[in-house]
């Protein structure tokens, strides 16, 4: 990802963007920051970056804002999506940047909050244009071994090849995918890479990266809560839709591990054991993915987030924005 400098980019609207692995305080922040900004007579609109909490059909798992949370101040691309539909980056970002223009037409400020790396960096860096694959090779590359995967793209894209580890299935299936449906490589298609936004904004970032154990505890605690109101519930709604198990929505964190112990395969004490286990290696990929890969000028907060420190990170991130 890439960021414009406040000193250079004095003439773009800005963008908040608070980031960060689940249960880092995220939302808390963003509501906060919104609060700020109408202390000094701007609006503001919180815009989802979080591509599980796009889905309506995953109020709880999700870890949505309630409106309690939400305290009065607007969100959008917050629950706006079916589990029936296959939402994804590209087209997070088309409306992400509907939202954004939105807002600032009408004098708001846009707060982006969430923890998917991959809809942020497609917002800000855009896209390579990569047309769909064709059904029929991409079931025929996927039915391959890697190692035989991995031959057959060494003949046909030996750069990528010689790039990917051999072992990594989704990447090297991904290379392979690509050229045998487009005739053009991945490296070829990511040259002509299209639709960001981050060189037209005046991009305030802030990424939350609170201690690690603390993040465990509450990651465990907060799906105790969810257990005990309504996750079980709700993830029964949404099985009983009978929908595709390789939709998104039906791969979120909790949906199997539930599906499993209402079909009497696991006990509800192992159903939360699970989801807990997987949304710590969750939160863990999303930790070391914003430790690393957005901008080193990016700031970190590393410490853990209180009521007044969320006022202190609240106000910095305002004055940022509006001094630009």
């Amino acid at each position: 990802m890439a960021s414009p400098s406040f000193s250079t980019a004095s003439a773009r609207l800005p963008v908040a963007l608070i980031a960060g692995p689940t249960a880092s305080g995220k939302s808390a922040l963003a509501v906060a920051l919104a609060k700020s900004l109408y202390e000094t007579g701007r609006d503001a609109l919180v815009v989802n970056a979080d591509a599980s909490q796009v889905y309506a059909d995953l109020r709880i798992l999700s870890a949505r804002p309630s409106d309690a949370e939400m305290d009065g101040v607007p969100h959008c691309l917050f629950g706006h999506i079916d589990a029936a539909e296959a939402h994804n980056a590209v087209r997070w970002a088309d409306e992400a940047r509907e939202a954004i223009a939105a807002a600032h037409a009408e004098d708001k400020v846009p707060i982006l909050v969430g923890g998917t790396g991959l809809h942020m960096r497609t917002l800000l860096n855009g896209i390579a244009p990569v047309p769909e694959i064709d059904p029929d090779i991409r079931e025929a590359v996927r039915a391959l071994a890697v190692a035989d995967a991995h031959a057959a793209l060494a003949a046909a894209d030996p750069d990528a090849a010689a790039r990917l580890n051999p072992a990594d299935t989704t990447r090297v299936a991904r290379a392979l995918e690509v050229v045998r449906s487009t005739g053009r490589t991945l490296t070829d298609w990511q040259q002509a890479i299209e639709g960001g936004i981050a060189d037209r904004i005046a991009l305030a970032p802030l990424i939350l990266l609170p201690p690690r154990e603390w993040l465990r505890e509450r990651c465990d605690a907060r799906l105790v809560q969810m257990f005990d109101h309504g996750a079980i519930e709700e993830a029964e709604t949404l099985l009983a839709r009978g929908l595709d198990p390789d939709l998104p929505a039906m791969r979120a964190i909790g949906v199997p591990q539930i599906a499993g112990h209402l079909g009497g395969e696991i006990t509800r004490a192992e159903a939360l054991e699970l989801t807990q286990a997987a949304t710590r290696q969750y939160a863990k990929r999303q930790y070391t993915w914003f430790r690393n890969q957005p901008p080193a000028d990016w700031p970190r907060h590393t410490e853990l987030l209180n009521i007044d420190s969320i006022k202190e990170l609240a106000i910095i991130l305002r004055d940022k924005l509006l001094t630009g």
